[in-house]
C-alpha cells in the first residue's frame, strides 16, 4: 500500500472483505492489484498474488466477464473450471469501459492501486486514458504490468493467444513425433510461464519502489517467454546454429532419456549421467554394457542411441512398469509410470505435498499454490467470484454510491 493512500483508522477500506478470520497476513498483504487482465496469463499471475495475500481487484465487461467464464465444458457449480482454476481470492467489479461513469471508478480503482495488470492489444488502455504515462500522473508508485502477444512494436498487430505463439515461436516445432506435425502441449504452458515471469517482474518492480519510492512499467511477452523458456534448444541454436527438430519422448542431448514400454504400460528413463547408467544396466541383468566404449559417456551413448533403445528394450518389457519404478529408484536410477491426473494427484497426496485446496476455502477443484513459506504462507480466502459480485462494496469504497452490475 502507498504511504499517501487514505485509510480509516484501522485498516484499508479494501482489507476487511478479503481476509478471513485467523488468517496470518501474507507476504503481500496491504498490496492492491487492478486486475484488468483476461484469459490466462494475466488471472493465473494475479491470482498466485492474491494467494500471497495481495487484494485482487478484477475488473470485467458486463454481461459476459472474462471470457473463460464460457470456457466449458466441464463446469463445477455452474461455472467454467477453466475460470475456477485461475481466479480465486479475487474480488469481481463489472465496469463497462466505454460508460464515462464506469471508466471514472476504474480509474479511482486505479490511482489507489499498488500494481496494474492488463493484457488489451497494444493501445487499447492508452485509448481509454488508463495508459501507464497518464495513470503515473496521479500514481506515480504504481507498477504498470502490461501482457502482450508479441510485444508492443510491429508485433503489435497480431493476437495473442497460446496455440498461435506456440506455432510462431517454434515450440510446435519440437514437440511431438519426428514424422509427425507440429505438436502443442497439452496445456496453455506459453500462458503459464508468461503469468510466472510477469509476476517476477512486479515483485521485482515492487522491490524497486520501496527503495526509491517510485513505479515503473513491467512489459512481458508470450513470444518473449516462449523463447527464454526453450532453454537448451534455444542455447543449441544461437550458441550452435543448430535447429532442433521433434525427437517425440527422446532428448536431444542425453541418453537414454525416453520413453520405454514395461511389461503392462510405458516406463519413462532418465538417466541424467554414467553412475545411473551403470547402475541401470546391473538391474536390468546387462553390466557389461556400460564398459561398451559405444555407452561408456553420455556423448557415446546420444551417438547411438538406437543400438542402446534396442539393447535396454527387451529386458524392460519383461516386468511391469510399477516393479520396476520401485527396483530402479531404489538403485538411484530416475525412472517412473507415465500418469495420468489422477494417478499425479494420487502421487502427490502420498508424498505429502499437499496439491489440493479443501473445497471449502476456495471454491470446488482447485489446486493449491505450489510455494510453501516458513513465515507468510499462501491462503485461500474466498471462492472464485460471480460476476460483478464485489461491484458495489468496492465502488462504495471508492466512496461512490453502488450501482447494479
Amino acid at each position: 500500500m502507498r504511504a499517501d493512500q487514505p485509510d480509516t483508522p484501522d485498516t484499508a477500506p479494501h482489507a476487511a472483505p478479503h481476509t478471513a478470520p485467523g488468517t496470518a497476513p501474507g507476504a503481500l498483504s496491504g498490496i492492491v492489484v487492478a486486475d484488468f487482465g483476461r484469459v490466462l496469463a494475466g488471472p493465473y499471475m494475479t491470482m498466485l498474488l492474491a494467494d500471497l495475500g495481495a487484494d485482487v481487484i478484477k475488473i470485467e465487461r458486463p454481461g459476459s466477464g472474462d471470457d473463460t467464464r464460457a470456457w466449458g465444458p466441464p463446469f463445477a457449480d455452474g461455472q467454467a473450471t477453466y475460470f475456477l482454476g485461475v481466479n480465486r481470492n479475487k474480488r469481481s467489479v463489472s465496469l463497462d469501459l466505454t460508460d464515462p461513469g464506469d471508466l471514472a471508478a476504474a480509474r479511482a480503482i486505479v490511482d489507489r492501486a499498488d500494481v496494474l495488470v492488463e493484457n488489451f492489444r497494444p493501445g487499447t488502455m492508452e485509448r481509454l486514458g488508463l495508459g501507464y504515462e497518464e495513470v503515473r500522473a496521479t500514481n506515480p508508485g504504481l507498477v504498470y504490468c502490461s501482457v502482450t502477444g508479441f510485444g508492443t512494436a510491429e508485433g503489435a498487430r497480431l493476437p495473442g493467444y497460446d496455440l498461435l505463439v506456440q506455432a510462431m515461436g517454434g515450440l510446435m516445432s519440437v514437440t511431438g513425433e519426428p514424422d509427425g506435425p507440429g505438436t502443442k502441449t497439452g496445456v496453455a504452458l506459453v500462458d503459464v510461464v508468461t503469468g510466472l515471469h510477469a509476476g517476477m517482474g512486479v515483485l521485482a518492480a515492487l522491490r524497486h519502489r520501496e527503495r526509491t519510492g517510485e513505479g515503473q512499467r513491467v512489459e512481458v511477452s508470450l513470444l518473449g517467454s516462449l523463447l527464454s523458456a526453450l532453454t537448451n534448444q534455444g542455447a543449441a541454436h544461437l550458441g550452435a546454429g543448430v535447429v532442433p527438430r521433434a525427437m517425440g519422448n527422446r532428448h536431444p542431448s542425453i541418453t537414454p532419456y525416453e520413453v520405454f514400454e514395461a511389461k503392462d504400460r510405458p516406463l519413462v528413463l532418465a538417466v541424467g549421467n554414467d553412475r545411473q547408467f551403470r547402475a541401470l544396466c546391473e538391474r536390468l541383468g546387462l553390466p557389461g554394457l556400460a564398459g561398451e566404449a559405444r555407452f561408456a559417456t553420455n556423448s557415446a551413448r546420444v551417438a547411438h542411441r538406437e543400438e542402446l533403445a534396442a539393447a535396454l528394450a527387451g529386458p524392460l518389457g519383461g516386468r511391469t512398469a510399477d516393479a520396476w519404478f520401485e527396483e530402479l529408484t531404489a538403485a538411484g536410477v530416475p525412472c517412473g509410470p507415465i500418469n495420468d491426473l489422477a494417478d499425479a494427484f494420487g502421487l502427490a497426496d502420498r508424498l505429502g505435498l499437499a496439491p489440493r485446496v479443501p473445497e471449502s476455502a476456495a471454491g470446488p477443484g482447485q489446486v493449491a499454490h505450489p510455494i510453501r513459506f516458513g513465515a507468510t504462507p499462501a491462503s485461500y480466502r474466498s471462492a472464485p467470484p460471480r460476476l460483478g459480485e464485489h461491484t458495489d462494496a468496492v465502488l462504495g469504497a471508492e466512496g461512490r454510491a453502488p450501482r447494479t452490475p
